[in-house]
């Protein structure tokens, strides 16, 4: 039986569903949409004949962006190779992701890095292929790499040493309240070829459920740096009416009134260019095919100079909700998502600029914004599905 997390985001997707009039099949052959979970796409896309209508939710090799050290590898090596063009402007605009080291192989690298730091400096280690926070820890000492080396028999040569990313760790996040918060924001890729690039306006701020501080005893608590929702609801003395999440409107409202609307504009804008320069930095590595589509869940760190640093991509972003407005936001989601996949062909093919609550950002070239908005981007504004 699948884990409850499972089972909700499996009913809310039936309840999608059946509310747009569609039925569950039991054939393996005879459907139109799959929802269906990576590991199936590995095991079973390849060996499959699907008919021109048929649609599933996964890119073949998804991971070049949603695996940690694949996404630190394309957007390094996105990087570069612009660098090596002379696209300097361009290639500067890649800096939203903090310093990635891959463990182990890139071990006497991050070494050196680490050395070029003063004292204290926090680093994070994440494994690659775990969510919800787990695995995760910091360390601001080398012997505290040592420690987690004889945990998990590291060694160069050794195949069994799980893999792990270490990052500079984001010290200076804008707090609210004095608790630290990052964002999801949802993106759907109907094509990469040519690459058409839809996001949801709607999103959630994810907070720590106790204040921030970055002293060596607070560490190791999860419940002060982590921000997964999966995490905070363990929490000592979680309050599961209140929840730990704000729509992101509340949260660009709440900037707005603090930093004036021109800086959360340019804030805004800039998360929706990060998310398109992450996308162009596999376009040509992504195994395109016309049945495919993916809408990835953005988890994104607003630092207190409000630059925002892309922390890590998502393949399958949790569907389950937590509070009727949780699932409001992801039934409308998934709703708007299967009309701008136009399965049942009502858009007859077009590639619409707004369908339901998503916004086409990019469409084989960045789309031009509405010269009579006051805003850059509709991210974060009201939804008016």
């Amino acid at each position: 039986m699948p884990p409850p997390d499972r089972r909700r985001a499996l009913a809310q997707i039936y309840d999608v569903f059946r509310a747009r009039g569609w039925r569950e099949t039991d054939s393996d052959t005879d459907w139109d949409v799959a929802w269906v979970d990576t590991g199936w796409i590995r095991e079973n896309f390849d060996t499959m004949h699907l008919e021109q209508h048929q649609r599933v939710n996964h890119f073949r090799n998804h991971y070049e962006l949603t695996r940690k050290d694949s996404m630190n590898k394309n957007l390094k090596r996105m990087q570069r190779a612009l660098q090596r063009e002379d696209k300097l402007e361009e290639a500067r605009k890649y800096d939203f992701f903090p310093n990635t080291y891959v463990l182990p192989v890139d071990y006497g690298l991050f070494v050196e890095e680490f050395k070029n730091h003063q004292a204290g400096t926090i680093w994070i280690m994440k494994p690659i292929a775990k969510a919800q926070g787990k695995g995760i820890f910091l360390f601001n000492k080398l012997s505290q790499i040592n420690e987690w080396k004889k945990d998990h028999r590291w060694k160069p040569d050794n195949p069994q040493a799980e893999t792990y990313v270490v990052q500079r760790y984001i010290e200076n996040p804008l707090l609210v309240g004095g608790k630290k918060f990052d964002l999801r924001i949802y993106a759907l890729v109907s094509s990469y070829m040519p690459l058409v690039v839809y996001l949801y306006r709607s999103g959630f701020a994810r907070f720590s459920s106790f204040r921030y501080n970055t002293k060596q005893k607070n560490l190791g608590d999860t419940y002060v740096h982590l921000t997964n929702a999966a995490v905070q609801k363990s929490a000592p003395g979680y309050d599961a009416g209140a929840g730990c999440k704000w729509p992101l409107r509340q949260l660009k409202l709440y900037l707005i009134g603090k930093f004036g609307v021109g800086p959360t504009d340019r804030l805004f804008l800039e998360i929706q260019e990060l998310i398109i320069y992450s996308l162009l930095s596999v376009q040509k590595i992504m195994i395109h095919d016309k049945h495919c589509f993916e809408m990835y869940g953005y988890d994104i760190m607003i630092d207190d100079n409000l630059k925002p640093w892309l922390i890590e991509v998502n393949a399958s972003p949790s569907l389950s909700a937590d509070s009727p407005q949780d699932y409001e936001l992801k039934f409308g989601l998934l709703d708007d998502l299967y009309t701008v996949i136009d399965v049942e062909n009502k858009l007859g093919g077009n590639v619409e600029e707004c369908v339901g609550g998503y916004d086409l950002i990019y469409n084989n070239g960045p789309v031009k914004t509405d010269k009579q908005s006051c805003y850059s981007t509709r991210l974060g504004c009201f939804d008016d599905r």
